[in-house]
């Protein structure tokens, strides 16, 4: 606490005075301890007021405890005026704690004072901190510890401050009176970047030009009205200031929004300067272009409404820029304050038009000729004023209409969600809501009266309100008041008429949610006719067995060919009659014009649906004949009557066929407001949204061809394999006459088999409309491949790729990393080429590499993914040869070189120049031995310092390298001892390291080892040194030296002289280079492998890659665009604790699980920490670091806040290659960081100014409140992270008229030395999370975000550092054209980082990384149609906050909020690209019921995406092409699985239907008969529909061009021996149940999966509970279908057959049913399996109700299990019971089978089966009401009933086996048709519950199910237990489930063990 209290200022002046007073304190009162008074955890109602007084008087109390006390005193006194009566939550009890704390410190404090009163004491104190402040407050430069004293200061004396004069104020009145208000000024304001505060600290930022330049802007006050108009006292300090008194915005709001225009224009003024003279000013296009960017939209609504916009500009040039900047202002403070309202962005159009109509007039001095006074806002600027009167009304419908949905449970079309709100302000109509608005306007009805009127004459009033809105804006300012107030009166004389019939709800705006499978059709219409006609085409081209295509010019076959245009206009007019379906509650808002285009469309329909028809009868064989006379190929030309109503038909389609090839045409059309235009898009609705939407002329020819190829392939699989083979069998079907069935046929007189054709032909439909998703994943393949390929991906895949590469990558790095200089722009060709040599204007550029490359790998070293020896290997070396273009490589590329170098040179025999050139022709070896040799002489020529042994080292090195130049290197020294002489090198440089002095013996004795080796041993002429070292000294000490005969020898020191320098000098880069070279003459093949960790490897290789892919060249970081991170935050772990870190109830510890997932991090953890073990750390305290190693190895936020932090680092790194010296580089940046204190200042103030990021943290407040660990974790976030910002809505009670009311208010913090500091606050107008939780959660804080992008990131994501450096080009795209406009959404690719561990992991990795890349690599080019998926997207941030935000929250319908924000963003003419030289790590579930959850998700979103109005506007307003790229890439691929099961369940019902009736048997013996072999393939032809295989060859691609395809191939094996077909196979169930449920009844939900890492056994209870409904019961219901059509097909059909038509039946059936107990770990445990069957039983029996959690009770699960039926409408619940009679055919069909039927066909054997299962069903009536009477006191009783019971079932079927024949084939057939109709029961009861509810129906209804789901517990838990009696089978899951693991040698059986072998 010393350390933060600025002690020297306050006892400088002060010591005569206080020293009496601490003397009487000191006797007294010696044994006062100063206890700090909890500060953090305040009641909610007062914590804002109080708590700095807190936390400041426990920063002072040790040294001024009187002062602490009178802080406390005072935050007293704020709490209990605040609530006097206590009443708020936590007040009482606060209040009574503090009490108790200020009476034991009265006296105590008072006798510790060191003047004579408080005033006086307060005023010593105050002032010396005050006298610190002025003292130190300018310099910027301070150091850490020095900043944040001053930090403190400012806060204390603030504190002080406002104590003081309430004490003063308290003791006389006046004493304060006469002192200023500029006092409060001078002291800290809280700021978030910029301390605009005129006495606030000195910041480095503050004095940039661009700041000082906005800054200035912003200030220029010059030519505002007066002040005098709005009552205030003093002049506006700035054009905020103007515009919050003008129109009441909060003054946080005001605060916030300064700074944010001031970023935007400093940012802006950077980029432009280059064409400016002047920085020092504010030039005219940098606020012209974000006048463009911000008002772009509300121009286009103006126009589209047919409205003037209300931006105009003075023609006085220098007024200009200030009306512009205060446009903006108002702007971006409309949307700051508008909390909820920023999701309606057409609404903010709205508000802003009429304020900014307001604003003109005051700055023009308008006066209102009605009141005779100055123009001033209608709301005036009071109080909150704007946030009252304009957000609040409008926030309160919103609110209404969200409870009305029912947590998103009720039907779509009861209320309206935010489009609707929203798209009400894209009609004239919205004008009468007025300004200032009338409340009684419709708009602001909630409730729907009982019978709605429509409003008549609407036009005429549009029209109307348009004539007059013209003519108001050709009159002046004076009269276009008087009309505005005169256009006013007439709305209120209009709204008091329509008062009279009161305000009427409006319903829904433009489009209606309606659940029905019509809507796949009605937004994909062009769709479904396309391929329905070409269905028809190719049955009828088929049925003429044509041999050419010349043949379809034949008038007859042709004009047949022309009837699929009949099918067309049906399906047009079915089109036509869903439009008004489904916009029929949304015609209060729909224009008079859009009802006359529905009607007129329908009509037009109609007639041609009958004109078409009629034509084609009567034309029939009459045609009329043309005959060439051209000679041509066509002799003659026929038509008839019905060719031509084609042609006059297909007009509109021509002439939209001619606008499709000229897309620049369209588009202008579309965007054309001319009612001329509209006719030519008359059949869609003319919306704000989906115009000008076309792409280049070259986009569209290229996604056309791909389309092309699909659709061509396709339908010639189509024609060849599936229609073209059923012609003749089904001719052959129609022939044959079948009469006697096996069973009562129900149509008798249907002929030509139908039933038997629609069995045959359905399965083939279905693949039919199914497999051209499977088509487009071939091509996406092949495609997706070649653009990879292109655009060099995986061209470095593996070490060795990485070592034969690196030399390049300098150059690389220059061309994409470095800025250019002098203005020059470095050009790349397209495969990456020409990296030429560095110039010597760029030599520095090679040190900037090196710079960044050691930074990147110690980053790597702190994430502890290497080891120390391994950075040593990986690093290069800095010095000053780098500027000359001589670079040392790293160890690892180089290593091995020496030791072959090595082996060749002593190996070699020849000639010196070979020698050399072969060693030169690698140049990684040349490097090497010339590295070592150089190293050599200089570490020799530092350690021998005597003057003797220089000359002999010095005439060593003249022999070497005169015998270099000689090329006599070989014949002077003999090579063979080169490995000897490493040895004794290496022993020398071993000693060096070391450095221990008592080894002076040792280092002399390696040296003359050294020497003699040379001498003696390699140099054949050895001698001739030693005699010339005798011709240079005297002969005496000459001869005696080199005889061995003199002392000391030679290396030895004497009494007076040193021979060698030992130990070395200190000197850091002198370690390093021995270090070096002692690497290098050691390490050998080890090297090659180094990285050894896999993720260590993967981020080098994709980095180096990276360099040679298509990137923009960087700009400086200070001309970059500035881009901010919002990451939102909701109760995921932010820190792992050490309590869960330790703990062992979930069966191991996550430490325990941690250290063997990562062993050799762990190793790598401990080696970095300096410990040996876990013990260690806690001895050493380092149990923190703990904490975040295993954090950073989970899905927690602390890990993504890591990530993004490298952003951060990233910058100030390329900042500081920007600004630094040569001499500052080879300093390091770390070490010139921390010594040129101006230089991190500059560096510091850059990365402010362009990195934002905000934590949107949903819960901290009730965190804080509560003393959640999650709060103190988020706090140590901002305090290890001084830039990280959080922000949450805070829900604060205040106290009104006793009462406590909720006030809930949007926060930013940020940490200020060690706590949390409020920097803004803005009140909302109510709880902000009325829609979906996580847009919610962002639409509050994107306020507070920065900069012109945004980069939206999840909390489960990660980044690195070398990802980081390439931010500066990735937001260049948004500078770059992709076709007509620049990109608003920039796409990356993002890594799976939790594939490591089980193979589930793998597989969801390898699909979810396929998605990711090659899948959106695809979307983007050529198919533009990729939208917005997961979280690394970057945002254009301007476009997206003026269009609605970065994701939609209405309820339910944008669950999957993400890809919305990419629909919107399209809609309105936005650009998606995708880059895949940047990626960004991204989490994802690794357990089946994680996956299952998640994939139930999406799927839930996708269905809702399928009734969305955004898909139905996308798929209207895209061209034909483009459409289709729409649909297989959004919810096309669900529907296609969705189809691939339903045709299975086709197929399966179909054979059922011709087994059981006999048609099968009877076709088949008729086919045999007659020798029809086409009849029988045909009705076995039905295997191929499993070709969903072939949608996993993206995967396959994916993985050959990253990893190689040998690799790609052996992955795929190995990846199908662990089963991976079982689970994709058992996901697509997943997909299909919730996507089809979703669709017909709703229930889609958010799915929390856990982000905890999971491997761990889950019980069969949970299994059955998650897959019941959406795998077991489909799988048992397709095992009953195999099995009977098993029995009754085997007297007339082969096995071999059977098993080609349904193998793949067989194995769907199968994995659905125990795929989720294969995947289980430990699932064959026998003792998992023993407490898994108790807990089964336990949970079966329990009884559920109100209260009981449906992982408690069966009864609790299956109510919970039918919540999709609740909010249900009948046409679903009616299509619910129409599915379940499939199960009564089963029932149908087999009783006719039974022996005791004796081959009857009288309906009265099906009527009496029924009256059999009434008689099972009585009977266990009877069991049941047995058990409730007689069970609990007459057990005896109870029994001898079952018995009896029992005694009478046997006797019946006894009786009936003798008497009619019953067999035991005949029970078997029994159950297989009787159960089936059960089931059947149950789905009729639970559709039919509403009904049935309150009788004994549905009681007995729910024993039922409970039975069925007893039995399918049963029977799916027997085959499972058998096989855990087998110990191999165990092993056998083990390995599979997690060969990943096993393949890194992990320790996977030790947690799976768990707690047993802790035991």
């Amino acid at each position: 606490m010393a350390e933060i209290v600025v002690a020297d200022p306050i006892y400088v002046d002060e010591a005569g005075p206080s020293s009496s007073s601490i003397a009487v304190s000191s006797r007294k009162q010696h044994d006062y301890v100063a206890e700090p008074f909890e500060s953090e955890r305040l009641p909610p109602t007062l914590a804002s007021e109080i708590q700095r007084f807190l936390r400041v008087a426990n920063l002072i109390e040790c040294e001024e405890p009187r002062i602490a006390y009178l802080c406390r005193f005072h935050a007293f006194e704020i709490a209990h005026n605040k609530d006097r009566n206590s009443t708020g939550r936590g007040v009482r009890q606060f209040k009574t704690t503090l009490l108790q704390r200020l009476e034991q410190d009265e006296d105590i404090t008072f006798m510790k004072r060191k003047e004579k009163s408080d005033i006086r004491e307060l005023r010593r104190v105050y002032h010396a901190y005050k006298e610190y402040i002025v003292g130190h407050r300018r310099s910027f430069d301070l150091d850490k510890s020095h900043r944040e004293k001053l930090i403190n200061a400012y806060s204390i004396a603030s504190v002080l401050f406002e104590v003081l004069k309430q004490v003063t104020v308290a003791a006389n009145p006046r004493a304060i009176a006469d002192r200023g208000a500029h006092t409060k000024s001078e002291f800290f304001v809280p700021y978030n970047i910029l301390p605009l505060d005129h006495g606030g600290i000195r910041q480095a930022i503050m004095n940039l030009p661009e700041i000082k330049a906005a800054v200035a802007a912003v200030r220029n006050i010059r030519n505002l009205p007066s002040d005098q108009d709005f009552q205030k006292h003093g002049p506006f300090t700035d054009l905020f200031d103007f515009l919050q008194y003008c129109f009441g915005f909060q003054e946080g709001n005001i605060a916030n929004q300064r700074e944010h225009l001031i970023l935007l224009l400093a940012n802006v003024h950077i980029r432009h300067t280059q064409k400016q003279t002047s920085i020092s000013k504010l030039g005219d296009g940098v606020v012209d272009e974000l006048l463009r960017k911000f008002f772009k939209n509300y121009t286009n609504w103006c126009k589209f409404l047919g409205r003037k916009s209300n931006i105009r500009l003075p023609y006085v040039k220098q007024e200009a820029q200030q009306y512009k900047l205060l446009y903006l202002g108002l702007y971006l403070l409309i949307w700051g304050e508008a909390a909820n309202l920023r999701f309606m962005p057409e609404c903010l159009c709205y508000i802003f038009h009429h304020m900014v109509y307001e604003l003109h007039g005051m700055l023009t001095g308008a006066v209102s000729l009605t009141t005779w006074e100055k123009v001033m806002p209608v709301y005036g600027g009071g109080y909150e004023s704007f946030l009252n009167n304009v957000v609040t009304p409008i926030y309160r419908v919103i609110s209404e209409e969200s409870k009305k949905s029912k947590n998103g449970t009720a039907d779509h079309s009861t209320w309206r969600n935010y489009d609707d709100l929203n798209e009400y302000f894209w009609s004239g109509d919205c004008f009468e809501i007025g300004w200032p608005m009338r409340l009684d306007h419709s708009f602001f009805c909630i409730h729907p009266a009982n019978e709605p009127k429509v409003k008549k004459n609407s036009e005429k009033k549009r029209k109307k309100k348009k004539d007059d809105d013209e003519e108001l804006s050709s009159l002046s300012p004076n009269d276009e008041e008087r009309g505005k107030k005169e256009e006013g009166d007439n709305e209120e004389q209009q709204g008091t008429k329509e008062e009279d019939c009161g305000p009427t709800w409006l319903g829904k705006t433009n489009f209606v949610e309606i659940r029905s499978f019509w809507q796949i059709f009605r937004s994909f219409d062009r769709m479904w006719s396309f391929l329905i006609m070409s269905l028809q085409a190719m049955i009828i081209i088929a049925c003429y067995q044509l041999e050419s295509p010349i043949q379809l010019l034949d008038e007859g076959i042709f004009e047949n060919i022309l009837s699929i245009f009949i099918t067309y206009s049906i399906l047009k007019f079915i089109q036509a009659t869903l439009d008004i379906a489904f916009t029929w509650k949304a015609r209060q808002t729909m224009e008079y014009s859009e009802k006359v285009r529905l009607v007129v469309k329908l009509v037009v329909a109609a007639i041609w649906t009958i004109v078409l028809p009629v034509c084609y009868a009567n034309s029939s064989r009459r045609y009329t004949c043309v005959s060439s006379q051209n000679g041509s190929w066509l002799d003659e030309w026929c038509f008839s009557s019905y060719m031509i109503a084609v042609g006059v038909y297909l007009v509109p389609n021509a002439l939209e066929m001619v606008l499709f090839f000229v897309p620049a045409v369209r588009k202008y059309i579309e965007i054309s407001n001319w009612r001329i235009f509209t006719i030519f898009s008359w059949t869609q609705p003319r919306l704000f949204v989906g115009r000008g939407m076309q792409e280049t002329q070259v986009a569209v020819l290229k996604y056309m061809l791909f389309w092309i190829l699909v659709l061509s392939s396709k339908f010639y699989f189509s024609y060849r394999f599936e229609i073209k083979p059923l012609i003749e069998p089904t001719k052959n079907i129609m022939k044959i006459g079948v009469k006697n069935y096996d069973w009562h046929e129900l149509f008798p007189i249907v002929q030509s088999n139908a039933g038997a054709i629609v069995a045959i032909w359905a399965p083939i439909v279905v693949v039919y409309f199914m497999d051209t998703q499977i088509w487009y994943s071939v091509f996406c393949t092949i495609f997706g491949g070649v653009y990879g390929v292109l655009h060099h991906l995986g061209e470095i895949r593996t070490l060795g790729m990485l070592r034969s590469r690196f030399h390049t990558l300098p150059s690389a790095f220059d061309a994409c990393l470095i800025p250019p200089s002098n203005g020059r722009r470095r050009r790349k060709s397209f495969f990456c080429s020409n990296f030429q040599k560095e110039s010597d204007d760029d030599k520095n550029g090679i040190a900037k590499f090196v710079l960044m490359w050691n930074q990147i790998i110690d980053s790597i070293r702190t994430e502890d993914l290497i080891s120390n020896k391994e950075v040593d290997l990986m690093k290069i070396p800095m010095s000053s040869e780098l500027f000359s273009g001589i670079v040392r490589w790293p160890v690892f590329l180089i290593a091995n070189k020496f030791s072959t170098a090595l082996s060749i040179a002593r190996d070699f025999v020849g000639k010196d120049e070979i020698l050399v050139k072969k060693i030169r022709k690698d140049n990684c070896m040349y490097f090497s031995v010339k590295e070592c040799y150089e190293s050599l002489k200089y570490i020799l020529e530092i350690l021998i310092v005597g003057d003797l042994e220089k000359r002999v080292i010095s005439a060593i090195v003249n022999q070497i390298e005169e015998s270099l130049e000689r090329s006599s290197l070989l014949e002077d020294f003999r090579m063979t001892e080169l490995p000897d002489l490493r040895a004794k090198f290496i022993e020398l440089l071993e000693l060096l390291v070391e450095g221990n002095e008592h080894h002076h013996g040792k280092v002399v004795k390696a040296l003359q080892d050294i020497f003699e080796l040379v001498t003696n041993d390699m140099m054949t002429d050895g001698a001739r040194i030693l005699e010339l070292l005798e011709s240079s000294q005297p002969v005496e000490s000459e001869s005696m030296f080199f005889t061995r005969s003199i002392h000391p020898q030679l290396f030895e020191q004497d009494a007076n002289n040193t021979s060698i320098h030992f130990p070395l000098p200190e000197s850091e880069a002198l370690d390093e280079q021995i270090k070096r070279l002692l690497l290098l003459l050691k390490v050998k093949d080890t090297a090659m492998d180094i990285p050894t960790n896999l993720e260590a490897r993967r981020r080098v290789s994709f980095f180096s890659t990276s360099l040679f892919m298509n990137m923009p060249s960087a700009p400086k970081v200070r001309g970059m665009l500035p881009f901010s991170v919002l990451t939102p935050h909701y109760m995921e772990d932010v820190n792992f604790s050490l309590e869960e870190l330790r703990s062992s109830q979930q069966e191991v510890s996550i430490i325990f699980y941690m250290q063997k997932i990562f062993p050799d991090e762990w190793e790598n953890f401990l080696e970095r920490m300096g410990c040996t073990s876990s013990d260690g750390l806690k001895e050493k305290g380092k149990e923190e670091d703990l904490r975040n190693w295993a954090s950073f190895r989970g899905q927690t936020l602390s890990r993504t806040v890591r990530g993004m932090m490298y952003y951060r680092e990233a910058l100030k790194l390329q900042a500081f290659m920007d600004l630094a010296e040569d001499e500052d580089i080879l300093e390091g940046f770390h070490t010139a960081e921390r010594e040129n204190r101006t230089l991190s200042a500059q560096i510091d103030a850059l990365v402010d100014l362009k990195f934002t990021y905000v934590i949107s943290c949903q819960l901290y407040g009730s965190q804080k409140s509560s003393g959640d660990p999650h709060a103190t974790d988020v706090i140590d976030l901002m305090k290890k992270y001084p830039s990280l910002r959080v922000a949450y809505v805070e829900e604060k009670e205040l106290i009104v008229e006793n009462k406590p009311q909720k006030v809930y208010s949007s926060l930013l913090l940020k940490a200020v030395n060690g706590y949390d500091q409020e920097i803004y606050r803005i009140k909302l107008p109510g709880p902000p999370d009325m829609g979906e939780g996580k847009p919610e959660n962002q639409n509050h804080a994107i306020i507070f975000t920065r900069g012109e992008a945004l980069q939206a990131i999840d909390m489960n994501q990660d980044n690195y550092l070398e990802e980081a450096l390439k931010m500066r080009n990735i937001l260049q795209e948004f500078l770059r054209c992709h076709g007509q406009r620049p990109p608003t959404i920039l796409g990356l690719r993002e890594h799976i980082f939790t594939g490591s561990v089980s193979s589930l992991a793998w597989f969801m990795s390898y699909q979810e990384t396929s998605f990711v890349t090659i899948g959106q690599r695809i979307l983007a080019n050529p198919l533009r149609v990729r939208f917005h998926y997961g979280h690394p997207d970057v945002f254009d941030r301007l476009f997206h906050i003026t269009r609605g935000g970065i994701s939609k929250a209405s309820k339910t319908i944008n669950l999957s909020e993400d890809v919305f924000a990419g629909f919107n963003s399209t809609l309105r003419r936005g650009c998606i690209t995708y880059h895949e030289y940047m990626q960004v790590g991204k989490g994802r579930d690794v357990g089946l019921n994680q996956i299952s959850k998640f994939e139930a998700k999406v799927a839930n979103g996708n269905s809702e995406q399928t009734i969305s109005r955004d898909i139905y506007r996308l798929a209207c307003h895209f061209d034909f092409f483009r459409m289709l790229s729409c649909y297989f890439t959004t919810i096309g691929f669900y529907c296609s699985s969705l189809m691939s099961v339903i045709g299975i369940y086709v197929f399966l019902y179909g054979q059922l239907y011709l087994v059981l009736s006999g048609l099968e048997r009877a076709l088949v013996m008729e086919a045999r008969v007659h020798n029809i072999e086409s009849l029988e393939t045909a009705l076995a032809s039905q295997s191929f529909i499993q070709l969903g295989l072939l949608t996993g060859l993206p995967m396959v691609m994916e993985i050959g061009l990253e990893k190689g395809f040998l690799n790609a191939l052996k992955d795929f094996v190995l990846m199908q021996l662990q089963l991976a077909s079982v689970f994709f196979t058992f996901a697509l169930g997943t997909k299909t149940h919730h996507f089809g449920r979703t669709i017909l009844h709703g229930g889609a939900k958010y799915r929390p999966t856990g982000r905890k890492v999971v491997v761990f056994h889950s019980s069969f209870t949970e299994n059955y509970r998650l897959y019941s409904r959406s795998h077991f019961v489909k799988g048992f219901e397709l095992l009953l279908l195999l099995i009977v059509y098993d029995l009754f097909r085997r007297s007339y059909q082969s096995s071999t057959v059977y098993v080609l038509i349904t193998y793949s039946v067989w194995f769907m059936s199968i994995t659905w049913l125990f795929a989720p107990f294969l995947f289980n770990p430990s699932g064959f445990s026998w003792g998992k399996i023993v407490d898994d069957w108790k807990d089964w039983n336990k949970w079966i029996r329990q009884q559920g109700g109100i209260g009981i959690q449906q992982d408690k009770s069966w009864q609790s699960w299956w109510i919970d299990e039918q919540a999709h039926l609740r909010g249900s409408g009948l046409p679903s619940r009616l299509i619910e019971i129409f599915l379940s009679l499939r199960f009564f055919l089963y029932q149908y069909g087999l009783v006719y089978h039974l022996d005791i039927s004796q081959q009857s066909k009288n309906v009265l054997v099906y009527l009496l089966s029924w009256i059999v299962i009434l008689i099972v069903f009585l009977l266990a009536k009877a069991v049941n009401i047995g058990r409730q009477i007689l069970s609990a006191n007459y057990q005896l009783w109870f029994r001898l009933l079952k018995v009896f019971l029992f005694i009478m079932v046997i006797s019946i079927i006894i009786t009936l086996s003798r008497a009619c024949q019953l067999s035991l084939m005949d029970l078997i057939v029994c159950c297989l048709a009787f159960l089936p109709t059960g089931w059947g029961l149950i789905l009729v009861a639970q559709a039919v519950r509403p009904k049935i509810e309150h009788t004994g129906v549905w009681e007995f209804a729910r024993v039922l199910a409970k039975a069925y789901d007893y039995g399918m517990g049963i029977v799916l838990f027997a085959p499972v237990a058998v096989l855990a009696w087998l110990p191999i089978i165990s092993a056998f899951q083990t390995r599979f489930l997690f060969n990943e693991a096993f393949n890194r040698h992990l320790q996977i059986q030790p947690i799976l063990a768990g707690k047993r072998k802790k035991k």
